[in-house]
């Protein structure tokens, strides 16, 4: 058993990785913000300790690592993933002060591990597979700080030999993902017979089902890891047009409906490349992606179908405001 601190487990991949660090059995503590949404975690309070405080207050941050001294820490917090966080002083006080602050403050408590949680958008726009030591191109706020972060937590495991890591994940999905993103709203509105507005067809990404990256976190807590600050790629290695996306849902769901695509508008971080490049994660730690995106899709539609108070607050969140 480790004593565990988690941030960002009230978003949809920490929340993930608390219950499953809890069901491993360990003793896990929970860094919250205040006036945090709690809806992912109401379940859990009494089995993971929660503590408030702010990853820009570095004083108080470091006070509550130290009462806590944990052995592994998760770093998962983050801001500008979504459309509506578009606050670049939130962005950059989050995700770069915040983890350099974290990150401090754990050197100095002492910990065996601390794994960073990198973006795939580090890379920017490519048209291949791109490995952990290329050149990185961020195209967006959101991801020129978590590129920044990426490479403080780099520069500090080779500067001051603390085993740090950051996993650069590409395109989660699974159980309390955010309501609004594409696998929820295909399995909410699918159920119903029904399919949402769509962009391209083309439009691809690399799906990692969240139960794979939970075993990534857990691989890079262990290690050990060949060199300091090491990054990995966290992604299956096989894009999925938005097509193909599509086409699973209206197959496991039985939707009639025809897609009508180029029915939304299309964002400024789509495209038709977007892969990953797993083989260090691969060959270092021996992780791979065990779900293809069709079984990850079903396992999706088995959560909601199992669980009715949570698609009836799905279903809330897509239904038309008067």
């Amino acid at each position: 058993m480790k004593r565990v601190l988690v941030t960002g487990a009230t978003g949809f991949v920490g929340a993930n990785l608390t219950r499953r660090l809890l069901v491993d059995g360990h003793e896990v503590h929970l860094l919250v913000r205040q006036g945090h949404d709690p809806w992912r975690i109401d379940d859990l309070r009494g089995e993971a300790r929660a503590h408030e405080a702010s990853l820009a207050d570095a004083q108080a941050l470091a006070a509550t690592v130290a009462r806590i001294r944990p052995d592994w820490v998760f770093h998962l917090a983050a801001h500008g993933a979504y459309p509506s966080q578009t606050d670049l002083d939130v962005i950059v006080q989050t995700n770069l002060l915040g983890t350099i602050n974290l990150v401090r403050a754990c050197v100095a408590s002492g910990c065996e591990a601390f794994v960073n949680t990198g973006s795939s958008s580090e890379y920017g726009f490519q048209d291949h597979a791109p490995a952990e030591t290329e050149r990185l191109e961020p195209n967006s706020h959101y991801a020129v700080t978590k590129a920044a972060a990426t490479l403080f937590c780099r520069y500090t495991a080779a500067t001051a030999d603390v085993p740090l890591c950051t996993l650069r994940l590409y395109s989660v999905y699974g159980p309390y993902e955010e309501p609004t993103r594409l696998i929820p709203t295909l399995v909410v509105r699918g159920l119903r017979g029904e399919l949402p507005p769509l962009v391209n067809p083309r439009t691809a990404r690399d799906y990692v089902h969240v139960d794979d990256v939970c075993d990534a976190y857990l691989l890079a807590a262990v290690g050990p890891h060949p060199e300091s600050g090491a990054i990995y790629n966290v992604g299956t290695g096989v894009q999925t047009p938005l097509a193909n996306v599509v086409a699973t849902a209206r197959r496991v769901l039985g939707i009639e409906t025809e897609p009508a695509w180029n029915s939304m508008p299309p964002r400024r971080w789509d495209t038709a490349v977007w892969v990953s490049d797993p083989r260090r994660i691969q060959n270092v730690l021996g992780w791979r992606a065990r779900w293809t995106f069709e079984q990850g899709f079903e396992r999706v539609v088995d959560w909601f179908r199992d669980n009715p108070p949570l698609l009836r607050f799905y279903e809330a969140r897509h239904r038309p405001r008067a």
